[in-house]
């Protein structure tokens, strides 16, 4: 089964029994940044320095993608670009949603609604269906912990991971430093055509900027 990058990160923040979210802050941030390097790769947006663009409303096919397309273009009002840190930090809860409820489509993952304390209502995803989960962490760990060579896609994952910091969530069990050492060596790699690497670069420039500003706002 195909799944998008947004999907990806999602699955390796959640709990597999439980269903509960790791890292729930860094991992809503590289959620919203998958999203968009999925529409950068399709040809949809592109990202430049500081600024997106919305430059194709063409529907890809897949439901998540395509929804985010239409709320950039609403959100855009007209504009030829915006600020790429405005549209994260606008997108990042929703786009959890989003990508939790594309997920549950697909039959992936499964909501269970429980009431914390017999009062609060709690929503938690376990796994439905292992399979996807299970090549995702084999593709990571062929190209991180044995070397091989990446496709645009998985590198691209990977940066998205390197640059939220969630390499714990990816290898629970490795050597951070040579976890981390290597997905920095393929986030900085010659994998992928110059122009979507340097939306890579931005990306990871703009959710480092969202998180310094969340962090201090709950300083």
């Amino acid at each position: 089964m195909a799944v998008n990058l947004a999907e990806e990160i999602m699955l390796l923040s959640l709990d597999d029994e439980s269903g509960s979210a790791k890292q729930r802050q860094a991992a809503a941030w590289a959620v919203a940044g998958g999203i968009l390097l999925e529409l950068v790769l399709a040809g949809r947006v592109s990202v430049t320095g500081k600024f997106l663009a919305l430059t194709d409303t063409t529907p890809t096919g897949d439901e998540l993608l395509d929804g985010r397309t239409a709320l950039i273009e609403s959100w855009m009002r007209g504009r030829a670009k915006r600020r790429v840190t405005e549209w994260l930090t606008r997108d990042q809860s929703k786009a959890v949603a989003a990508t939790l409820q594309s997920l549950c489509a697909r039959g992936v993952v499964v909501e269970e609604k429980h009431k914390a304390l017999g009062v609060f209502p709690v929503r938690r995803y376990p796994e439905a269906d292992g399979a996807v989960e299970r090549e995702l962490r084999e593709r990571l760990r062929s190209v991180v912990m044995d070397g091989a060579e990446p496709d645009a896609r998985t590198a691209g994952l990977v940066a998205l991971i390197h640059s939220a910091k969630l390499h714990r969530l990816a290898f629970p069990d490795g050597d951070r430093k040579q976890v981390t050492a290597r997905m920095a060596e393929v986030a900085a790699g010659q994998w992928a055509g110059e122009s979507v690497r340097a939306a890579i670069r931005d990306m990871q420039a703009a959710m480092a900027a969202v998180t310094v500003i969340t962090l201090a706002g709950a300083s």
